[in-house]
């Protein structure tokens, strides 16, 4: 990559590559444990917590939600950051639109298949180009990079963006997830740095 690019501003002002990032070109696999064992026919996606009534979705519950497309740049705590990606599945807005929130209810805890947690405060949930995202430029997402479902909030450090997600549970304080309770920030901007508490 060049200097150039590596100094180009986002709309906001804010450079486009957040402080202690280096690009890359390849999409870099890292996750904790195994790759989960997943058959769509047996697949359910889950919301309990503070909602009205707790709903499952089946995977073709799930797939015919409204869909979307979105395109931005995704940065891990581990440094990289990889620009210009486009992802294609449901946004976050179209889970809302299934479900009845509890006025209390103010955070999430977001939960995979395999055991993974992390947190996320509602509020970042339902910023634009959060969403459930099932292809990643053009392609079906690899086991690896969290087929067939994965979370992507793209202002956030990337452990945020849950992949093999299989629920949320709807929470009215912040708690940790995973690896929050081994020290990671429990926020998470690239942009201040939020990398470890």
């Amino acid at each position: 990559m060049t200097q150039q690019a590596t100094r180009e501003l986002r709309p906001d002002g804010k450079l486009r590559l957040p402080p202690g990032q280096h690009l890359t070109t390849g999409w870099p696999v890292l996750h904790y444990g195994s790759v989960p064992r997943i058959d769509l026919d047996s697949w359910r996606f889950h919301v309990w917590g503070l909602v009205e009534e707790e709903k499952s979705f089946t995977w073709e519950q799930f797939a015919a939600l409204r869909k979307t497309t979105e395109f931005n740049d995704i940065h891990c705590v581990t440094t990289w950051s990889k620009y210009d990606n486009t992802w294609e599945g449901v946004p976050f807005s179209a889970l809302l639109e299934q479900i009845n929130l509890k006025p209390e209810a103010k955070y999430a805890m977001l939960h995979s298949y395999g055991g993974y947690t992390t947190n996320v405060p509602l509020a970042d949930l339902m910023r634009e180009q959060v969403m459930f995202a099932t292809r990643h430029d053009g392609e079906e997402l690899s086991k690896e990079h969290g087929w067939p479902l994965r979370m992507v909030i793209p202002h956030l450090y990337f452990w945020k963006s849950a992949k093999w997600i299989g629920g949320i549970q709807f929470l009215d304080r912040d708690k940790p997830g995973f690896w929050e309770t081994y020290g990671y920030h429990i926020y998470g901007d690239p942009w201040r740095e939020e990398r470890y508490s």
